[in-house]
């Protein structure tokens, strides 16, 4: 995370499938040349190239035959 930004800043967005009405908690975002979907903590700033799901979307994610999916675990904030 950028420096002075704590997981509490992070402002909450709606996930991004339609009518789920679940806060965001992950950014999906995806790397068409390596055939790879990445899931990580939720971003700081909305990104129109990305997608934030929440907790069950991410569960359910699928991905095309032969593209593989990484899963960032959360940074866990301890202060």
């Amino acid at each position: 995370m950028a420096a002075g930004v704590t997981l509490r800043s992070v402002t909450r967005r709606p996930c991004s499938k339609t009518a789920c009405p679940d806060p965001a908690h992950v950014t999906l975002t995806y790397d068409y040349a390596d055939s790879m979907a990445v899931l990580g903590p939720l971003a700081v700033a909305a990104d129109p190239h990305a997608y934030d799901l929440c907790s069950r979307h991410s569960e359910r994610l699928s991905v095309p035959l032969g593209w593989r999916v990484i899963r960032h675990a959360p940074v866990v904030d301890v202060a």
